[in-house]
């Protein structure tokens, strides 16, 4: 008989309970990794990043802190947005914001908790595992009634030394070499209409030839904002071939919503998994990678 799915680290899904009860924990830092993106059209890209930053300092969760995706932990001399940036270059600046050995990290979003599994995964990548996601981010937290505050808080610097897995991100050079490799799942965590080239957002419609498509909306309870359960989302990927003897790659429009599936699969205990950062974003407009529709 076959054991139910579970979550191999519990404790990296921490509930609004939870964190109410941990508040006051002296080594605990909490941030929101609030980002929006503003979609466009005609203008040659395909949408321009907006900072939650004004939505946090409105309200937040008490003593929780603004971590800027873009403006603050992303290359800023990459052409593409929210590009991974150097292992000793990252530790240095989420150190700087509080995050450093012997600190306990919560990340939290509104609307989309990609954002939050962005950071955690970023965190992951230079050797920092003490993190969590808070399950159902800011707006379940609001739902409930919980008590939030304004203005902006800051953490005093701490210390944290890389020490980097850089297998977690890979670049176009891998994903375009594992196309047609049997071993290799390649996984799209993109809407559907985006995944067949129904929708156009990022260039040249369509997909990395071979790969399926999970998308991030199946993984999340659209009412709660909450992650589904261990056996609905293990369900989901074994329905696609993403088999844990595999490989797995994962994309989306730019290393962002492929983070959200990359962190429930670490959760299903698959090993191997890498995100491809620049994503669509980048393969789209690369007229030398090919592309697969319908």
């Amino acid at each position: 008989m076959t054991e139910p799915a579970r979550y191999a680290h519990p404790e990296a899904i921490v509930s609004t309970q939870w964190l109410a009860q941990h508040l006051g924990d002296p080594a605990l830092r909490v941030f929101d990794c609030t980002t929006y993106l503003l979609y466009e059209t005609g203008t040659g890209r395909p949408y321009s990043v907006g900072s939650g930053r004004p939505d946090y300092e409105a309200a937040h969760i008490p003593g929780s802190a603004f971590l800027d995706l873009q403006g603050e932990l992303s290359d800023r001399a990459s052409p593409f947005n929210f590009t991974m940036p150097a292992a000793d270059d990252l530790a240095a600046r989420v150190a700087a914001k509080g995050i450093g050995d012997g600190t306990r990290v919560v990340l939290y979003a509104r609307k989309n908790m990609q954002w939050a599994t962005r950071v955690w995964w970023m965190l992951r990548a230079i050797g920092f595992d003490d993190a969590a996601i808070l399950d159902g981010g800011f707006d379940k937290w609001a739902a409930e009634g919980r008590p939030t505050e304004t203005g902006e808080t800051r953490y005093a610097p701490a210390r944290l030394a890389a020490r980097p897995r850089p297998g977690l991100f890979v670049g176009k050079a891998e994903v375009k070499a594992a196309i047609g490799d049997g071993a290799t799942c390649t996984i799209n965590a993109l809407a559907p209409d985006l995944h067949s080239g129904e929708n156009p957002r990022y260039g040249r419609p369509g997909r990395i030839p071979g790969s399926v498509n999970v998308p991030v909306a199946a993984l999340v309870d659209p009412a709660a904002m909450t992650f589904r359960g261990p056996e609905e989302v293990a369900a989901r990927f074994a329905a696609v071939g993403a088999d844990r003897s595999k490989r797995i790659l994962l994309y989306c429009g730019g290393g962002i919503a492929a983070t959200l599936d990359a962190f429930l699969l670490h959760q299903l205990g698959y090993r191997d998994l890498a995100v491809y950062d620049a994503s669509m974003t980048e393969w789209a407009k690369d007229e030398a990678l090919p592309i697969e529709r319908g």
